[in-house]
């Protein structure tokens, strides 16, 4: 399958880089970024996939996040796909934040007329690794992922719709409960129908319940201030409790808020919330709990 490089940057002694191919899976034009560190000139890498939230492409975690210096002395590939197809001329796919355009949800929908195009579950799980074992040098028997919001959501059903596939995975403020949270339920109803049964096969907290083994480790960031976990969206303590349950190790780590005010020119100061910024302070740790796993 053929790939055109959009863009190629220096970076940490390796090259963060764009391509754009034709996808037969989502039956449209994708891009994708993917860092080559150092150790990808001289042998096979590791590979970490990314996967990010709503209304993203592949430029928000290349260009916000901070990963490559930690990936470049891990020597990961870092592969962080768009969110969505795009430009697939559906009615309606343009209109709302939350649902099509840059909201694939990573499922493969059924119900029409989505289903021709959106299948970035299918994509990410199949399509997109072959093309990137296929066009650089990758160790394809050693494969993890990680991703935010909506791409924490689909982190988390990846990870446990394949046991064994990666290797490890872990989330910055996932949506854990999609089928019982606004977003969800409106992802999932447009792209699955009503029969909310059929949305169990992209929930993790129902995931999960049916794990086979408790071979996984999850790490899991999520800011205190998030204004959407006080507003419902993200729902982790359904999603710790599912895993306790099955005795499946994860760590959830709650990041204080530390708010004061100051009357004067400091104003307000509050704690994570949930964007780039709180994803920036801690993308080590979570470089650093792929690289264990991935023996880099």
């Amino acid at each position: 399958m053929a790939l055109k490089q959009v863009s190629s940057n220096k970076c940490f002694e390796g090259y963060q880089k764009v391509f754009e191919h034709d996808s037969a899976e989502l039956k449209c034009k994708m891009k994708f970024g993917i860092y080559l560190p150092p150790k990808a000139e001289t042998g096979k890498c590791p590979v970490l996939y990314w996967l990010s939230g709503l209304t993203c492409t592949e430029q928000n975690f290349i260009t916000k996040s901070g990963f490559h210096q930690a990936a470049a002395e891990h020597g990961l590939i870092v592969v962080a796909p768009d969110t969505s197809p795009r430009g697939c001329n559906i009615e309606g796919e343009d209109e709302s934040w939350d649902f099509g355009t840059g909201a694939g949800f990573y499922v493969d929908a059924t119900e029409d007329p989505w289903k021709t195009n959106y299948r970035m579950y299918s994509y990410i799980k199949d399509e997109l690794p072959k093309l990137i074992n296929a066009n650089f040098p990758t160790d394809p028997g050693r494969m993890s992922i990680f991703g935010h919001s909506m791409g924490g959501h689909g982190a988390l059903i990846l990870a446990l719709k394949n046991p064994g596939k990666y290797k490890s995975v872990s989330a910055f403020a996932p949506i854990c409960n999609p089928m019982q949270c606004q977003w969800g339920k409106k992802a999932l109803g447009g792209y699955l129908g009503s029969d909310a049964s059929k949305w169990e096969a992209y929930d993790a907290t129902q995931l999960v319940k049916s794990y086979p083994d408790s071979n996984l480790d999850i790490l899991i960031d999520q800011g205190k201030d998030d204004q959407f976990l006080s507003a419902g969206q993200l729902l982790p303590d359904n999603f710790i409790a599912a895993c306790t349950e099955r005795k499946i190790p994860v760590v959830f780590r709650l990041q204080q808020a530390s708010c004061f005010c100051n009357p004067g020119l400091l104003g307000c100061y509050f704690g994570y919330d949930h964007s780039y910024f709180f994803i920036a302070t801690f993308i080590n740790d979570h470089i650093k709990h792929h690289a264990k796993y991935l023996n880099a």
